[in-house]
């Protein structure tokens, strides 16, 4: 019996948690990697290392594939075209993923479709960013790149014109944005099959460091029932409307109004497995990474709901400690329910090198033990 071939292109964490999820199937992966000491490139045995901008590199390694998917959102799209005019199913596609690639181009789309979002315009010099400033409430204003940004990079939050210049400098366009006054930060990812089934995991809610995911907590504690039903809805009508293929998941801000009410506003889009879904792993019957396998190559989705009334992710960053497998004997013995994920990287500060995954009943206990766990392995708990 033949499985079929998924080609992934880019050989980080994430492709190495969605090759894990292959595994059972029986599904073989291909990687293009920059690198052969990758996080993915390390377990994956067929790796080709080479350049994803290039379109020969690409064309060669996408023989051979039955359908071409990401662990990130780089590839230009005009290659990806490219390789869909060549018969090779890429998903998602180019169409859907240029809005995960270009925020000018994913507010555009969104604003069409109806989508709550914080009022924002293309700037064009620092002095368009005091003019977009003065349409609304004044400074401070968030200014993106509209390409290349993540985990906090290319993203700024400027008290004055003055302040505005470093944005400008990369030579792409800068989308202005104000900054909104928010409760928290939710997460409603979902997955999407080229036929249209889709799934909806429970919001989440995601806590940031340093503008870097810190701790993910499924379901997003005294969320009201009807604002997590908006979220879902909103994010399901957001895949169905850019057609997307596989994961999706919608970074929201919970607003504070005055009236004590609450509003969502969508923040960012990222079209694969993302942070904010990792505690499904351990803490849904299908895990993010399992249904997006299923979803490129159109097999019927799984269950996403909850195993636990309650699951906490923490991020592992990195810290002065390198050796953190020492630190499995503490951890594995204080909490046996405890799941480790490390993706194989070099330890280097504030470098995202793992999470942990905790769940149970009393989500109290569910933080304390992903909290310590998480700190443990870095080095900043020490007993």
């Amino acid at each position: 019996m033949t499985f079929p071939v998924v080609g992934m292109v880019g050989g980080g964490q994430l492709a190495r948690m969605t090759h894990e999820a292959g595994i059972p199937l029986g599904i073989r992966f291909k990687l293009l990697s920059d690198t052969p000491q990758d996080s993915a490139a390390q377990v994956v045995s067929d790796v080709v290392v080479g350049d994803y901008r290039d379109l020969d590199t690409l064309r060669e390694f996408a023989r051979g594939c039955d359908v071409i998917t990401f662990d990130h959102e780089h590839v230009p799209t005009e290659l990806l075209r490219a390789l869909e005019a060549d018969g090779i199913p890429v998903r998602p596609g180019p169409d859907a993923l240029v809005h995960a690639q270009d925020k000018g181009v994913m507010r555009a789309k969104l604003d069409a479709i109806g989508v709550p979002c914080p009022r924002h315009r293309i700037v064009s010099d620092p002095q368009d960013v005091a003019a977009f400033a003065a349409e609304g409430d004044g400074f401070p204003v968030v200014l993106k790149t509209v390409r290349g940004g993540y985990d906090g990079k290319g993203v700024w939050v400027v008290d004055s014109a003055e302040e505005a210049a470093d944005p400008f400098k990369a030579g792409v366009p800068v989308l202005a944005e104000e900054k909104v006054d928010f409760l928290r930060e939710l997460a409603a990812n979902v997955v999407r099959s080229p036929h249209g089934q889709a799934v909806a995991y429970p919001v989440v809610e995601s806590r940031q460091v340093s503008g870097v995911c810190d701790t993910v907590i499924a379901p997003a504690p005294d969320l009201d029932e009807a604002l997590a039903l908006e979220a879902s809805e909103m994010a399901l009508n957001i895949a169905k409307e850019l057609g997307v293929v596989g994961h999706l998941a919608v970074e929201l801000f919970q607003t504070r109004n005055d009236d004590g009410s609450s509003e969502i506003l969508v923040n960012e889009l990222a079209m694969r497995p993302h942070n904010s879904g990792h505690w499904s792993m351990d803490g849904a019957v299908t895990s993010q990474f399992a249904n997006h396998v299923r979803a490129v190559l159109d097999l019927p989705l799984g269950d996403p709901r909850p195993r636990a009334p309650w699951t906490v992710m923490v991020n592992v960053l990195g810290g002065d400690y390198p050796d953190m497998y020492s630190a499995y004997l503490h951890c594995m013995a204080r909490d046996p329910q405890l799941k480790i994920h490390m993706y194989g990287k070099d330890v280097k500060p504030g470098r995202k090198v793992g999470h942990v995954n905790t769940y149970g009943d009393d989500l109290d206990d569910v933080l304390e033990r992903a909290r310590h766990a998480a700190g443990y392995l870095r080095g900043t708990i020490t007993e």
